[in-house]
């Protein structure tokens, strides 16, 4: 057997993306050492990597006042006024450190600076940079399977050095899990990684979810095309298969689309982008106009056939709960950044997708690396001299016997059961029990039966994390017995007033759910 690979720091991160690396840069410059750790390559993983994408931020105390006016609107009773500003200024703040430390924003009109968007290649590549420049530990390609636990503080986390085909642990004084949100199997752009794997660590230890039910936003691609960046369509008109244009009203794009699809093939042309607003389009979001231009489409003159992507909880709001200000979930030395976080914070019932999520990748990121420095500070130089323990059940230790499981199966049925238009973006309790039924029985298999080391290991987990987090996501629909925001139940059309509150899930094989109390902090709509 190959010799195990065993790295120490005072912080673990664990992860690839833009939260993962502003925990790591916040992590190193509060003195700590740090390893991070991904499943991937750093700078190209994960979905900001292959996108653009625009910002969340204000320079004037009044543009932030209205940012945050226009995001209570949205979220339908269940976003936090108080945590709103923080997320902008922090955001805002590290933005500037972006330009200081050399990204090359453009500039406007006047000569500013441009912070609005981020061009995601450049972006990831230019963090990746600065990670390294600072003097972090960076291993690719080393997805963790487990956390580590000495006693009941999280002391680390065991995986598997894909490469290497070696086994690797990581002793640390606190950990940092900004492992993405879950796609369930969907393949839009960047999201092939994204199957819950932290959420799952976590939620083995105790912690809790929220916002689960809020994982059924869907996004706008060409066929046969991962591409579901939805600025374009801004300007797009939508035709049926006869021609006919489609009549959407303010507010109701998706809804309205996702009812035609159910009824046949939907199209679009960007014909309402006129004078330089294509040549801005393409300057300003390439990657969306390389499967027009390799299928010889002309999008802004030409009509095109698209179709509905699941997002999953990347563009949804559920996540792992946060309990303090820094990122903890309520696990010692466990913090959690990014869309591994819930967002309802920011985003309440809607999506955060684009701006808000970007800025929150940033900011909680910052907070997460400061609050897991200085958890390691206070454990002293002798944190990685404990004695520790792993945490890992599903794919890892079967309950029962051991059986040969194929990973495949579990994945093919999340899909089947998370994916499709008519089963998740328009919800049933009828629906959501029949798909629940098989789920827990995936679940309940692999749990029971599976067992993989090395390769086999990280797939089967990764089958875990996809089943958990679907299970969460449709247990949480099950119970929002009302439509609110992006939650959409054919069976209760309207929104409950008692049930403006958020939902919060506990428990891997067996999910407890409760509604929260309401609290003074979060602002009704």
């Amino acid at each position: 057997m190959a010799e195990l690979i065993q790295l120490n720091s005072d912080v673990l991160v664990i992860g690839g993306g833009p939260a993962a690396c502003w925990a790591a840069l916040a992590a190193r410059e509060a003195g700590r050492s740090v390893v991070m750790v991904d499943k991937g390559y750093v700078g190209t993983s994960g979905a900001t990597a292959p996108s653009n994408t625009g910002t969340w931020f204000a320079t004037t105390p009044e543009r932030r006042a209205r940012l945050v006016e226009e995001r209570l609107k949205q979220a339908e009773g269940l976003a936090d006024i108080r945590r709103m500003p923080r997320v902008i200024d922090t955001a805002t703040q590290h933005l500037h450190v972006l330009a200081e430390r050399g990204y090359r924003f453009p500039r406007d009109d006047d000569g500013d600076l441009y912070i609005a968007n981020l061009r995601g290649p450049d972006y990831m590549r230019f963090m990746r940079m600065q990670v390294v420049r600072a003097g972090v530990t960076v291993r690719d390609h080393h997805p963790a399977l487990e956390l580590l636990v000495a006693g009941d503080i999280v002391a680390g986390a065991a995986g598997f050095a894909r490469q290497l085909g070696q086994n690797w642990e990581a002793r640390a004084g606190a950990v940092v899990i900004a492992t993405g949100g879950c796609a369930f199997g969907s393949r839009i752009l960047g999201a092939t990684g994204l199957t819950g794997d932290g959420q799952l660590m976590a939620a083995e230890l105790g912690a809790s979810l929220s916002g689960m039910e809020f994982s059924n936003q869907y996004g706008i691609v060409p066929l046969h095309s991962s591409v579901n960046k939805g600025l374009p369509y801004f300007w797009a008109s939508f035709y049926r298969t006869d021609g006919s244009p489609i009549d959407i009203p303010p507010g109701q794009r998706f809804p309205v689309l996702a009812r035609e699809s159910l009824e046949g093939p939907i199209y679009a042309r960007l014909d309402q982008a006129t004078g330089a607003l294509p040549d801005a389009l393409r300057r300003g979001q390439p990657n969306c106009f390389l499967p027009f231009d390799r299928a010889k489409i002309d999008p802004f003159n030409d009509i095109f056939p698209i179709a509905l992507r699941s997002e999953g909880t990347v563009r949804g709001t559920g996540g792992l709960k946060r309990t303090d200000d820094d990122g903890s979930v309520g696990i010692a030395g466990l913090y959690v950044a990014g869309d591994a976080l819930e967002r309802q914070d920011i985003a309440g019932a809607a999506t955060g997708g684009g701006g808000p999520n970007a800025s929150w990748a940033i900011a909680t990121g910052v907070w997460a690396g400061k609050g897991a420095a200085a958890f390691a500070a206070r454990l002293g130089s002798r944190a990685n001299d404990r004695t520790v323990r792993p945490t890992g059940q599903a794919g890892l230790r079967p309950a029962a016997t051991v059986r040969d499981i194929d990973p495949a199966r579990a994945v093919a049925l999340v899909r089947e059961e998370l994916l499709p238009v008519d089963r998740n973006f328009f919800r049933s309790a009828p629906k959501l029990a029949a798909s629940l039924a098989l789920l827990d029985a995936a679940w309940a298999e692999l749990r029971d039966h599976a067992h993989g080391t090395g390769a086999a290991a990280f797939r089967l987990r990764e089958a875990a994390g996809l089943l958990a987090s679907s299970r969460w996501a449709y247990r949480a629909a099950e119970m929002r017995a009302e439509t609110r925001g992006m939650h959409r139940r054919l069976d209760a059309p309207a929104s409950d007033p008692a049930q403006s509150r958020r939902l919060s899930v506990i428990g891997v094989d067996r999910p407890r759910l409760a509604f929260e109390p309401h609290t003074t902090e979060v602002a009704a709509s």
